[in-house]
């Protein structure tokens, strides 16, 4: 397998990722991801998502791994392990769900043919059955990071390195705060259902993790889709932030009109799916 940096760069993902103290898993997975760690050789986001992608290019196509990963992301905080499993074949189910409201049906049916859709859907009915608490460490953004996602983290906490990272890190304790926050000043205005919606959504994923664990939002792959200078001048948490405290002062005016700039900004991130 090419290098990390030797590898075509993927470009279009962003990851809004959920790592867990060591305490939070049980045996035998534990001590699996202790052993994990100790390794010294861990994978990158990049890594992850060409592994996925090979799995479309084989004949006959392989929509879902066939078995879960045992890879996972990592970091050291004040001295804790930290882990963010992959769990790619849960997140490959998932993903299949979503994708009719991608893509029109002759399109996913040239992609992903109809007999390989169903036999996923019967094997993970199977498997959700077996485990029904299962849910995932990290969701993914298709060119794009929705808008939602901004609202767990600051402006300060934006850690942003030329051609190699744009992301922000932040503890599930403050992420939990301001998601809720929001939420209660978005409720009370009009207009905003759906992002309220979103935060609801986004809010119950994370209530199933550990209180000290940490949220990460991460540009991905739109660090090398997307011109150096629009990712230097991007505050787009610090924007959505100013939007909802407009919000929150009563100032509705103000509020849709800077909600809109960075609604717009996005959309034209987004559009590039559907270009040539």
């Amino acid at each position: 397998m090419p290098s990390a940096r030797s590898a075509p760069t993927v470009p279009y993902a962003s990851y809004l990722r959920v790592y867990e103290p060591l305490a939070a898993f049980p045996e035998p997975e534990r001590t699996h991801w202790t052993a994990y760690a100790r390794r010294g050789v861990i994978p990158t986001a990049q890594d992850e998502l060409r592994r996925s992608l090979s799995d479309l290019v084989r004949v006959p196509v392989v929509g879902v791994p066939a078995r879960e990963s045992a890879d996972a992301f990592t970091a050291e905080v004040a001295g804790v392990l930290l882990v963010c499993p992959w769990r790619t074949r849960l997140r490959g189910w998932l993903a299949l769900q979503e994708l009719q409201e991608w893509f029109p049906l002759p399109v996913l049916d040239a992609a992903l043919p109809p007999a390989v859709r169903r036999r996923q859907v019967e094997e993970y009915e199977r498997w959700r059955e077996r485990n029904p608490d299962a849910r995932p460490w990290i969701r993914t953004g298709v060119w794009q990071v929705p808008l939602r996602w901004f609202v767990l983290v600051a402006d300060e906490e934006r850690e942003y390195l030329p051609g190699e990272r744009l992301r922000y890190r932040t503890p599930m304790v403050e992420a939990r705060r301001r998601l809720a926050r929001a939420l209660r000043t978005l409720r009370e205005a009009e207009g905003y259902g759906m992002l309220a919606d979103g935060l609801v959504e986004v809010g119950s994923w994370l209530e199933e993790f550990h209180p000290r664990s940490m949220v990460e939002l991460d540009y991905g792959g739109l660090l090398h889709a997307l011109p150096g200078e629009r990712l230097e001048s991007d505050r787009s948490a610090r924007d959505l932030a100013a939007g909802i405290a407009l919000l929150r002062a009563g100032d509705a005016e103000g509020a849709v009109e800077a909600y809109g700039e960075l609604a717009e900004r996005w959309r034209a991130v987004r559009e590039r799916l559907f270009a040539n």
